[in-house]
């Protein structure tokens, strides 16, 4: 189990994805996301998953489901959620290596869409 914070990973390009496993949407973005992961992951690159409103047991079913690697945990009591003022799932918010949000993402996303923004962000 690992603890993130924002201020702790400055300087890395940080992909923020908050998913549902009853999330049909969610569902058909999953393999591109852990594909992005696997090609970005040395990069400096971090996927964080926030699985939202679910029981333990259908995040993990879910995770195990699309054999996803990257880092995810619960949003207990929808406090992450809610800072990121998230209307549904999914989202995705990719935050610069300064911290700052980048881009953001309502409703699916694919490889295409967030590997434009990781390459111009790592260009830069």
């Amino acid at each position: 189990d690992q603890t993130y914070t924002l201020s702790d990973l400055e300087g890395k390009i940080i992909v923020i994805n908050f998913w549902a496993s009853w999330c049909d949407p969610c569902k058909a973005e999953a393999e591109d996301l852990e594909m992005l992961w696997r090609d970005y992951k040395d990069k400096d690159v971090l996927l964080l998953g926030i699985d939202y409103a679910d029981t333990e047991k259908e995040a993990l079913d879910y995770l195990s489901t699309w054999d996803i690697t990257y880092p995810n945990g619960p949003d207990v009591g929808t406090t992450i959620s809610q800072s990121y003022r998230i209307r549904g799932v999914p989202e995705t918010y990719i935050v610069a290596q300064n911290g700052l949000l980048a881009k953001s993402f309502i409703g699916p996303v694919n490889y295409e869409n967030i590997e434009v923004v990781l390459e111009a962000l790592l260009d830069k």
